[in-house]
């Protein structure tokens, strides 16, 4: 347990997932739970009272925010494990990221309340800017690999001996009139090409991307190849940009990734304050970022989809909607059709099962919907199906790829039950 007087307005300690910290002293000040993305189901921090005592407990997110509003402010880790290594979030994050099938479920990954007062943390505590990044680069690549879009745009240009689209009369007098330029005149018309606003943003971007890289080694790695790749197409490009044209931009169906692109690159841009000077390292080692949380349980259970999705391909199913819940997947194969969840759950080292994930997978397993989608269409067939159910959890001990047999590690007590552990990436020191 971890005394709430540690805690202050610069987050001077690290707190990780699921450590109890006391807040008694403060309790008249923090009065209610911190949700993520306002649901009541999703807590990040959620106030305990126990007897005279006030507890917060972090539950499996992290992220920065404020417990009493620009004032108390708290910082949670990710958890490390007992030999003392770090999970490699960047690591698992570029795995997730860099595959456009499971990128675009990315927004139930994280909040950022962009409009709040800014936290101050150290520098490797910033893990926002590095999503961001990370995020935007990915989907640069999918824009780029497809071809930029051109559209129409407008332009002033001062022509010589003719004139096109609307005459800018009022500039046209200061600048070639008053300086006996008679031949010139400046117009504003529509051109069709890849220096529209879209494309600007974008490229503006980038290169506030370029200047933080410049700053930090820790994401060179995943990103320098992405940044090589992507800037070439940008040549033809200005990256002058007026943000409030933005609002304007209809977007196209078929290159639905410059919206989610589009709104990525504000967020970077506004995590600077608009200014590209301000996007680099600070020399004090820390740095200041938005209140932000993210879901380490939904982390891992993309980076499993990853693991399945290259072992079972189209035979697996992503979320797919029963009766009443949504297991994380099916597995659709002949020979094993499956029911899976993964479980951000550290007590599975320890314990044979949880009763409630026991239930929960029990009932999806007995969801007409979805063993309609497993492929038990019959009323005869749905009664007669016991359909496995699988529980993917974390344990460092373990491996970081899946065993080639799901189902080898039963769980006693139970008809086809099973459960795997899965290790996640670690830093490497």
């Amino acid at each position: 347990m971890i005394n709430s007087k540690l805690l202050n307005h610069l987050v001077s300690e690290t707190i990780r997932e699921h450590e109890t910290i006391d807040i008694t002293p403060f309790s008249y000040a923090i009065e209610s739970d911190i949700l993520f993305k306002k649901d009541k189901k999703r807590k990040c921090i959620e106030n305990i009272i126990e007897g005279q005592n006030r507890l917060l407990q972090p539950s499996f997110f992290i992220g920065a925010d404020w417990l009493v509003k620009n004032e108390l402010a708290i910082y949670v880790a990710p958890k490390v494990d007992v030999d003392n290594q770090q999970i490699d979030y960047l690591q698992i994050l570029y795995s997730c990221l860099s595959r456009p099938d499971i990128a675009k479920y990315t927004d139930q990954l994280y909040e950022i309340k962009i409009d709040q007062e800014y936290i101050e943390i150290q520098q490797e505590q910033d893990l926002l800017t590095p999503l961001l990044i990370m995020q935007f680069l990915q989907l640069l690549k999918e824009i780029v690999k497809k071809g930029l879009k051109r559209s129409y745009y407008s332009v002033e240009r001062n022509l010589n001996g003719r004139i096109k689209g609307k005459v800018k009369v009022s500039q046209n007098i200061k600048r070639n009139l008053i300086n006996n330029k008679k031949t010139s005149t400046i117009c504003q018309y529509d051109v069709f090409g890849y220096d529209s606003i879209e494309n600007r943003v974008l490229k503006h971007t980038l290169k506030f991307i370029q200047r933080y890289l410049a700053q930090t080694s820790t994401l060179s790695h995943h990103t320098q190849p992405l940044v090589n790749y992507c800037q070439p197409a940008f040549v033809t490009v200005s990256d002058n940009v007026d943000l409030n044209q933005l609002k304007s931009i209809k977007h196209n169906v078929f290159y639905k990734e410059y919206k989610e692109a589009i709104r990525i690159a504000k967020l970077i841009i506004k995590r600077f304050g608009y200014n590209i000077r301000n996007a680099k390292a600070q020399s004090t080692g820390k740095t200041s970022v938005p209140p932000f949380w993210i879901d380490m349980s939904k982390l891992f259970e993309f980076y499993i989809l990853g693991l399945l999705k290259d072992r079972y391909g189209d035979k697996l199913i992503f979320q797919a909607q029963g009766t009443y819940g949504q297991p994380d997947f099916l597995l659709v194969d002949e020979t094993n059709k499956l029911i899976l969840d993964a479980k951000y759950r550290p007590r599975y080292q320890n314990e044979k099962y949880h009763i409630e994930d026991v239930r929960q997978l029990s009932g999806y397993a007995r969801d007409t919907k979805l063993l309609s989608k497993l492929g038990y269409i019959s009323e005869a067939e749905q009664d007669s199906a016991v359909v496995g159910c699988v529980l993917l959890y974390t344990d460092q001990k373990a491996e970081t790829t899946l065993p080639f047999d799901l189902t080898l590690n039963k769980v006693d007590g139970f008809t086809r039950f099973y459960k795997v552990p899965v290790a996640m990436p670690i830093v490497s020191l």
